[in-house]
Formats: C-alpha cells, structure tokens, sequence
C-alpha cells in the first residue's frame, strides 16, 4: 500500500457610516481595546427594485426578497407565488455533491480495491468531506493544476462558460516520492483514511510538484515559521500534489457525538425552507459566543426585519475542521453554544446550530473569502464579517499578522462575490452603568470596558468571573469547566514527570 505523508468589478459599494464612530461588533474574535477599533459588517444580496423599501442607512447596493419558481426545494407563499429561502444560487448554479448512491456502493468498494492506494490524514479527510458536500462548488475534487494556479495567484477559478467563481484557498491533496512511484501511470487511485478504510476514489489523475514556499507565501503572505496550518499540515507533507475528480464512498462519519450538527449544504437549504425563511444570515466562529456576538446577531435580525424581512433565520456555523492547539475543542464551543440558546441569548426558534466541517487555515483576508463563498453555496444571503476575520497574531512578531480591516476590505472586492455587499455595525463592549454588552458610545468611552480574548481565558483558568452580563451563565461555566480540567491533566503531567524522576 503506498503512503502519503497526512496532516495536511465589482460594482461596490458605499459604506454609509459615521467615520468618527468605529463600526462592528465581534467576529471571530473577542472584542479589543479602543485603539484597535472592531469592525464588523454584513454582506448582502441586490434587491429587485419596489419590493422593499430603500434604507439610507444601508449600502447604495439595496436586497432582494426572492419570489420566484425554483427548484431547490421551493415552498408555497400565502400569495400563491413560490418562495425560497436560498437568496444566492451555489456557484456554478448546481450543487455539487459526490457522495455515491447506496445501489452503487459495492461496485465501487470492489473498483477501490483493485487501484492503487493512497493513505490521507485527518486534514486530507475533512478536505473530502467539504468537496464532497459541494461546500466548495462548482469544484468537483481535489485541484489539478490549472485550478491550482488560479487559485493560487487569482482567488478564483474561471467556468468553461467565462463564468468566474471565488476559489481562495487552494484544496489540494500532497502525496511523497514513494506514493508517486507505486502509483505509476494509473489513471485513478483509491483513498484511504486514517482508520484504514476506502474513503473515496480519485479519477482521472493528474499529479504536479508542490512548491511548499511558493504556496505558503502566496496564501499567507508570509514564510514566518510557526503558522499552525503550515507547521501541522503542509511542511510534512509530500512534494507532489495530486488532483482528480473525486467519488467520495460513504458520507464522511466522525463518530464524536456531534455529527448530527454537520449538515451539509443541502440539508441547510432544506432546512431553511423548512422554517419558512426569507432571509438567512451566518456568522462564522471558532471562538465561544458571549453577549456582544449575541448583541451583534440579533440586532442583524431587527435590522433585517425593518427592512422587510418576516422571518430572517440566523445560521450560528462554528468552524469544525482543524484549528491551532489552543483554540478551545470543537465539543467544548458546541457545549457552550448549546447554552446560550438555551439561556435565551439567541432563540431556538430562529437560530440553526450546525457545523461547517472545513479546517482553519488562519490566512486572514485570503481565507475569509473561503468562508464566505462556503455559506453561499449553503444558501445563507447574509455574511456577518467581523475585525481580523480569519487571523491571528504574528507567530514571531508581537503584532497582528493582518491588518484588522483588510479581511472585511478585500471581501468587498473579491472575485467572484461580486453579488456581496456589506454592511457596517458599531463596536461592541461592556457598559459598566448598564451591567451588559452594548455598542460603543464614543462621548461616553469611560464607561466601557474591553475585554479581549485572551483576558476572558485568563478569567476561566483563574476561576474567575467576568463582569455580569458579559456572557450567559450557563456558557460561562463550560469554559470554566474547560480550563479546570485542563489544569488537572497539566497537574497530573507534572506529578508524573516527577515521579519519574525520582525513580
């Protein structure tokens, strides 16, 4: 069996906003201090003229309440006319999906066995998982190198049509010299997954080099050491990529307890109509949530409703795939998202819970346009974009590794999105005279305090408790609960590492 080496114009807009008062509230990250000012905005759908009224205070770009026949699961409006929830088509107009039928499995199990064979890590796998729920459609497999190159330098792919899609991040699979050579000139290969068994088939091969520098100065703009995606995933990884048409066997399991949540894009769609929305909008985290996100989400809602929206549905999609080492686990952010629906800080009635399995490449402005053009092929027609999206701090400076507005920037412009608009909000923080996240007043900036991300863990290592307010309760307590457990595996690390010792 041979081995790879795993694990791994815009016609825009004008921002209507008071350039004295910072916008957003909080994205992925927590809020920061008040000379990092917090920018967080909404994207949004062109709207057909008179079907809702103009608001002056959004993007000269206006929405657009869909009311036409489709076939994506459509349902019937109280007018008589079909409605649907999915306000942007997926890219290329058709959902991908490459799951095999069940009445095709066998045969293709039994094809898989007579190929050669190629073993992907985890990464590789919930790459396969993403392709093969058409979370990046119209993309069919893992790149051959045309597809390569334009993601690479241009973000986007170019359809045999003259169509342009977004395509920022390259997904690609690496395989080493010795799978290459057992591979010989097969024209398709079996995958195999971490647990030995057939993922999928890749056909129609084509394999080219992997230039490791080139790839990682072009996605992150820089070769720092220390990128966790870069260090984790592709610097182990072989010196040769292969790409191909995937047939992937079975719906990729994880067996963790939480692979009810991984609806996939179809199922999302399904989803909304089920629920009878007219607008969805989805925030992306890999972060727990606390009040200011929540503040942001819902008054996203009241402003989709003063727009004239009956029933906007909120997609809350923490990122499932691989994340750096002390992000806090995927079980532990579902845990406490799971309370404050039930605390009432969101409400159940109008928020879907569900996981986007793609894994974190913390590559900022390029990998925001990745998660934005996922949601869209999900069906989500609102995009919440908050300060730094996608980033992180400098593995070897002490300063961002991105310019905090540049994610939020270059989304505006990427092609392929041109259908997106944003939209800004105000900062959000804590009002110590009103006990509660709040947007920022800037004649009044005594009278609120920042807490970052990293004073929030310090107070859940400590114990301690944050200001009230600051996060539902029952939220708060699973983190506390998080880093108590952490502290006593350390504890127990060391206990036993002195032991050790003294034998």
């Amino acid at each position: 069996m041979a081995l790879c080496i795993p694990n791994a114009q815009i016609s825009r807009h004008h921002e209507v906003h008071n350039p004295n008062i910072p916008c957003s509230g909080a994205g992925a990250g927590a809020a920061v201090t008040p000379s990092k000012h917090v920018r967080s905005n909404l994207v949004l759908v062109k709207r057909t003229p008179g079907l809702l009224p103009v608001n002056p205070l959004y993007h000269s770009n206006s929405l657009r309440l869909v009311a036409f026949s489709t076939s994506e699961s459509p349902m019937r409006a109280s007018g008589g006319g079909v409605v649907r929830s999915s306000l942007i088509d997926p890219d290329g107009g058709e959902l991908v999906e490459l799951v095999v039928p069940p009445k095709e499995l066998e045969a293709k199990r039994d094809a898989a066995a007579a190929l050669p064979a190629v073993r992907i890590g985890s990464v590789d796998l919930e790459w396969v998982h993403v392709v093969g729920e058409g979370w990046a459609s119209p993309l069919r497999g893992f790149m051959r190198e045309e597809q390569y190159l334009q993601s690479l330098h241009f973000n986007s792919l170019r359809l045999a049509d003259g169509s342009v899609v977004n395509m920022s991040i390259p997904i690609v699979l690496a395989i080493d010299d010795r799978t290459k050579e057992a591979i010989g000139g097969s024209p398709d290969v079996a995958l195999i997954g971490p647990n030995g068994d057939f993922v999928a088939i890749l056909k129609s091969i084509e394999i080219y080099k992997h230039n490791k520098e080139e790839r990682i100065a072009r996605t992150w703009g820089t070769t720092a050491s220390g990128l966790p995606y870069v260090e984790e995933v592709i610097k182990p990884a072989g010196n040769w990529l292969i790409g191909g048409d995937l047939e992937v066997l079975e719906p990729v399991k994880y067996y963790d307890g939480l692979d009810h949540y991984r609806l996939s894009p179809r199922e999302l769609r399904r989803e909304f109509d089920s629920r009878q929305a007219d607008a969805v909008f989805a925030f992306q985290l890999r972060n727990p949530v606390h009040n200011g996100h929540a503040l942001l989400m819902n008054d996203t809602r009241r402003r989709l409703l003063e727009m004239g929206y009956k029933n906007p549905i909120l997609l809350l999609h923490p990122l499932g795939g691989f994340t750096k080492s002390d992000d806090v686990p995927l079980d532990v952010r579902m845990e406490q998202h799971s309370k404050v629906l039930e605390d009432g800080i969101l409400d159940p009635a109008t928020t879907i819970v569900a996981i986007f399995p793609s894994p974190m490449y913390y590559a900022g402005p390029t990998e925001v346009q990745w998660h934005a053009k996922a949601r869209v092929n999900a069906g989500a027609n609102f995009y919440i974009v908050g300060r730094d999206p996608a980033g992180m701090g400098h593995p070897t400076e002490k300063r961002d590794l991105y310019d905090p507005e540049h994610g939020k920037k270059v989304l505006s412009m990427a092609p392929g999105l041109e259908k997106l608009n944003i939209l800004p909000f105000r900062v959000a923080a804590y009002d110590t005279t009103k006990n509660k996240m709040a947007f920022f007043d800037p004649l009044r900036a005594k009278d609120f305090l920042f807490i970052s991300g990293t004073k929030m863990r310090e107070y859940a290592r400590n114990g301690e408790s944050p200001p009230d307010g600051f996060m539902c309760p029952g939220g708060w307590q699973v983190l506390v609960n998080y880093y108590r457990s952490l502290q006593a595996e350390e504890a127990g690390q060391q206990s036993a590492a002195l032991s050790v010792q003294r034998i």
